[in-house]
């Protein structure tokens, strides 16, 4: 067997591969016989049949299956060891009217090759790294959430601004017959607000729901209908209301603070708004976080310049789906991905430049800091380390787990090379502020 490589241009190559009898013959040869003793051909007994006949029937298509598997073992073999980066995979050129019972077979794959550039973390445009501090409204009124949270429920005669209404939405035409609670300060409407005051339990009043309250994406979970179609409502509904309550809010004592914090971890209102402020700003620190990793992406597709073998890529893309694509089809499947396929090869780039890697043991600490911050979520504030051991391993024994966890370790790895090496300036902002300028 012979394998050359000609080399088209920078981006494209043609790979030929030279495979004579002595290549294949013997592997074809030991296949046949072990037909021929297992072939049932009637008119025949088992293991007499005729190796000309056998010949006849099996051997172009055991002559065709071990070729192929000679070509991709090989081609595979010297691409490795040629040490040639290619994008997707090679694609055989067409040839028509193949003699398949020639004595040295020819073959010849066009390759896409990646290109050479380089990526300077030192980027020349400063990128802003939000810092998001938590601000003296927001503490209050997280405090205030808690205390409504863990508050008692008072029964109520009449209907008042700050009650929370029981009752069921009906629209018959609509399908709508759900019963929830309604918050009266979620209310947007002065109308619906101004036709509920001073109701009582057996009143039904009717209600728009264009515009009636303040988070248009509650108007689903309150009607019980689905979101898209809660989006473009704009019907009336009765509401009869079936209970009235006014919450009492929780007082900021020991007791309060042992259910949400575990016992003497909080011991008076000053601890437990440095708590929140503490408990936030992580949380925005993870927010802040992927908005510097967008951006350091977006900045490197935008000034990281380089070719890429589109002609190739587009045929590859054209031969290789489920289905064959036209022309066009193919050429613009090719320039949706182009965007995803140069942060692909920009990142494998920094990834090996700067020998960031993956080991199982910090795969491993990552899986249990991951399970811990979710045991938390449900309560569980101090799992025993043989616990997290047995949780970690079995969800590292899930392939899908470890490749997704192994991508978020990744980003981790990547934002803590830019946070040292990339251009940054620091921007403190209000969570409300970062929200505003981030998503308008």
């Amino acid at each position: 067997m012979n394998i050359t490589k000609e080399q088209i241009d920078n981006l494209n190559a043609v790979v030929k591969v030279a495979i004579t009898k002595d290549d294949y013959q013997d592997k074809v040869d030991t296949i046949l016989k072990d037909y021929k003793k297992q072939a049932n051909i009637p008119g025949f007994r088992k293991g007499q049949v005729p190796m000309g006949l056998i010949k006849k029937q099996y051997g172009k298509a055991v002559l065709v299956d071990e070729v192929n598997k000679l070509l991709q073992d090989n081609l595979n073999k010297y691409l490795t060891e040629e040490k040639l980066d290619v994008l997707g995979n090679p694609l055989p050129k067409q040839q028509d009217d193949f003699d398949w019972d020639q004595d040295e077979l020819s073959f010849e794959f066009e390759l896409g090759l990646a290109p050479s550039f380089e990526v300077p973390l030192k980027t020349k445009k400063a990128i802003t790294h939000y810092k998001i501090v938590a601000d003296k409204k927001m503490i209050s009124e997280q405090v205030e959430r808690i205390q409504k949270q863990y508050g008692k429920l008072v029964s109520k005669d009449t209907v008042s601004k700050k009650d929370e209404v029981s009752g069921k939405f009906v629209n018959e035409e609509e399908g709508i017959e759900n019963q929830t609670t309604l918050e009266m300060d979620q209310l947007k409407s002065k109308k619906a607000i101004d036709s509920l005051l001073g109701k009582k339990v057996g009143d039904v009043v009717t209600l728009k729901t264009k515009g009636l309250l303040k988070e248009d994406q509650l108007l689903s979970s309150i009607l019980g209908v689905a979101r898209d179609k809660a989006e473009d409502l704009n019907i009336k509904v009765t509401f009869t209301i079936t209970e009235i309550n006014e919450r009492e809010p929780a007082e900021l004592n020991q007791e309060l603070f042992d259910k949400l914090f575990g016992k003497d971890a909080i011991k008076s209102e000053k601890e437990l708004r440095e708590r929140i402020i503490e408990d936030s700003e992580k949380q925005f620190e993870q927010q802040a976080d992927q908005k510097l990793l967008n951006d350091v992406t977006e900045y490197f597709i935008e000034n990281t310049k380089f070719e890429l073998p589109a002609g190739f890529l587009t045929k590859w893309i054209q031969m290789t789906g489920e289905k064959e694509l036209s022309e066009e089809e193919a050429t613009e499947e090719y320039q949706k991905s182009e965007k995803g396929l140069r942060y692909q090869l920009i990142e494998g780039k920094v990834i090996n430049d700067n020998n960031l890697q993956v080991q199982f043991d910090e795969l491993k600490e990552f899986a249990k800091g991951f399970i811990k911050s979710q045991m938390a979520q449900f309560g569980q504030l101090d799992p025993k380390e043989e616990e997290l051991d047995n949780i970690a391993a079995r969800v590292l024994g899930n392939q899908d787990e470890v490749k997704r966890l192994s991508e978020q370790l990744m980003s981790q790895k990547l934002l803590n090379l830019y946070k040292e090496k990339a251009n940054l300036k620091t921007k403190e902002v209000t969570y409300e502020n970062f929200v505003k300028e981030v998503y308008g």
